[in-house]
């Protein structure tokens, strides 16, 4: 499936069964706590905070689609094209980082 095409099945989604978009703002504080609940399962997850029992249901994936659901929501509202939009971004950090990566002894193994 193609980001236009996810695009697409949000907004019709968003018309048929949530009625409307909240407004552009609302839908930014949703996505910062969506974000939040992916860093809440990374941090005790993968991090060094201990995964409380309660936490271990926790779906990662679930939550990461959440962000990408209301990330779509602000894109459609905004009239952001992403599928051009991560083009241009690709093309943006393959000029700035060609070498940028390669010659930092960070990450060399």
């Amino acid at each position: 499936m193609h980001l236009k095409e996810v695009q697409n099945l949000v907004d019709e989604w968003i018309k048929t069964t949530g009625v409307r978009y909240f407004n552009e703002l609302t839908n930014t504080a949703i996505l910062m706590e969506e974000v939040g609940e992916v860093a809440r399962i990374m941090a005790r997850r993968y991090g060094e905070q201990s995964e409380k029992e309660s936490d271990k249901s926790a779906n990662l994936a679930d939550e990461m689609a959440d962000v990408l659901f209301v990330l779509i929501c602000l894109a459609n509202q905004t009239g952001i094209d992403l599928t051009e939009a991560f083009e241009q971004n690709l093309l943006k950090k393959t000029d700035r980082d060609s070498q940028r990566h390669k010659s930092n002894p960070k990450l060399k193994e």
